[in-house]
């Protein structure tokens, strides 16, 4: 293998050229590249895992008995969700718990919004950005017979 990429160099009298036009290709095409497939991967993970996020917080405060307790066991879900997964710089759960104020019988539902930055400033590239917002939303239904 290594002598095939020798010869690939060697110009016809034997001698090694010059090898800027490689490392000029490789730096300036691959590399960027690279670090494009790796922003692409990266964004996508974020975005499955944060939605991932906020449908947990759904359920758990979809199964709490209270309004009071719903806010605490969402925001609980989401952050354990997210450790260990994905970096938010900075992480706001919205939480719209109107549906524990229904009637005995009548269903309602528990909405959670997860907004999550993500930073991508590591990579340096032209063109991809510092920060990246996510938002995720996601809804649960409430038991409409649960205990009051």
């Amino acid at each position: 293998m290594i002598r095939r990429i020798r010869s690939l160099i060697r110009n016809e009298r034997g001698e090694i050229e010059d090898i800027p036009t490689i490392a000029v290709l490789f730096v300036g095409v691959f590399i960027p590249l690279l670090a494009v497939l790796f922003f692409v991967g990266r964004y996508s993970n974020a975005s499955n895992v944060i939605q991932g996020a906020a449908s947990a917080a759904a359920r758990d405060a979809s199964i709490s008995r209270t309004a009071t307790d719903a806010a605490a066991h969402a925001t609980t879900a989401a952050q354990t969700s997210l450790s260990g997964n994905v970096r938010c710089a900075s992480l706001g759960i919205d939480i719209d718990d109107s549906g524990f104020r229904t009637a005995l019988g009548v269903t309602g539902t528990v909405s959670v919004t997860v907004t999550c930055v993500v930073r991508y400033a590591e990579f340096g590239v032209p063109f991809i950005p510092a920060t990246t917002t996510f938002t995720k939303t996601a809804v649960s239904p409430i038991d409409p017979y649960r205990e009051r």
